[in-house]
């Protein structure tokens, strides 16, 4: 449940709501339709993917878990930075480019590949892909129902809870950055003190 909550966050599909519409809202509701489902099979693929060998990917270069702890938390930062102050990621209007950029890095970005390789340390594979499942098909009734959601809620109700996620992808940062230089530091520790006096 915890992994679920936190992808969803991370996911979320309210800060990806105002980019969507502003992507498409040259298209019908047929090809809005179109681009959300091509977004979110393009982002499940990559998430899946980074799920499953992305712990294979850190090993094959050397890099350990509390440093890519440290860099997602940094990723996720300016990720949030993005949702809080409304930093506009793209000016496509191409009905390709649109769902290719909400798919990455608007979707499965730096910080859903960082979080979902994390999250795979502390869970297992299964309840990960479970997790980033539902939070992807929430995502999903999101998209394909952004006309609807944006003429009931109103543009300005959806930028106030972009920024309050925003705020929770923040936090959630900060405990990434810090329990990652803890852990690394634990992990360091001995070898600097033997280096030191040797």
């Amino acid at each position: 449940m915890a992994s679920a909550v936190v992808l969803f966050f991370i996911f979320d599909p309210f800060a990806s709501l105002p980019i969507f519409i502003s992507l498409t809202k040259d298209q019908d509701q047929a090809q809005m339709i179109k681009s959300a489902n091509r977004a979110i099979i393009v982002a499940a693929l990559l998430f899946v993917i980074f799920a499953l060998v992305g712990q294979d990917i850190l090993d094959l270069f050397g890099i350990s878990i509390s440093s890519f702890r440290v860099a997602g938390g940094l990723v996720l930062m300016m990720m949030a930075i993005e949702v809080i102050f409304g930093i506009e990621i793209s000016k496509h209007k191409n009905e390709d480019v649109a769902w290719v950029v909400i798919a990455t890095p608007i979707l499965t970005g730096p910080g859903v590949i960082a979080t979902a390789i994390l999250l795979v340390d502390q869970y297992d594979v299964v309840t990960v892909l479970l997790a980033g499942g539902f939070a992807l098909f929430i995502t999903w009734l999101a998209l394909h129902n952004s006309v609807y959601i944006v003429k009931k809620l109103g543009r300005n109700t959806i930028e106030i809870f972009s920024r309050i996620i925003g705020l929770i992808i923040a936090a959630l940062a900060v405990e990434y950055i810090l329990s990652g230089s803890i852990d690394y530091i634990e992990q360091n520790l001995p070898d600097l003190i033997m280096r030191i006096l040797s």
